[in-house]
């Protein structure tokens, strides 16, 4: 299914129920939007630490976490947060993640634009990486290109 870019609040729309974000193997989620994902979903950032620490999530693996409807997937993406992002790392994360997510009959993925903040990579290298796998599965990947605040009921 292709790949959709779109402006909008990533965290507010009604139907993804599963997100995924890049993050380095060092533990730390402490810039750009790893920090959002870190306060909504403290217990998950407790066990990325965790396999982080103890030296069990390396440049390409996905740490996918699952509490209820909600399920996150940490794209191993850099190394240290010092850092750039690998795009072959990236590669093999995204091709990981559709694959689980396929296996777990999800049907959206919705992402922040990868690699934004520290250590971005090349944005169109990292879009045409991104439509390419989109292309290949059955999950849609719904890339929040822009983030545009939700209004308030």
């Amino acid at each position: 299914m292709p790949a959709t870019f779109l402006k909008g609040d990533l965290f507010e729309t009604k139907d993804i129920r599963a997100y995924a974000h890049g993050c380095n193997c060092a533990g730390a989620m402490d810039a750009g939007i790893s920090i959002a994902f870190k306060k909504r979903w403290p217990a998950m950032f407790e066990e990325y630490a965790a396999r982080c620490a103890d030296g069990r999530l390396h440049l390409g693996d996905v740490l996918m976490w699952t509490d209820g409807e909600t399920t996150i997937y940490n794209l191993a993406i850099q190394q240290h947060w010092k850092t750039r992002s690998k795009l072959a790392a990236l590669t093999r994360a995204l091709h990981k993640m559709v694959q689980m997510a396929e296996q777990a009959g999800i049907v959206r993925v919705g992402l922040p634009r990868m690699g934004a903040a520290l250590g971005a990579p090349d944005a169109r290298r990292v879009k045409s990486i991104v439509e390419g796998i989109g292309a290949q599965t059955s999950v849609e990947l719904v890339v929040f290109e822009q983030f545009v605040r939700a209004a308030s009921a």
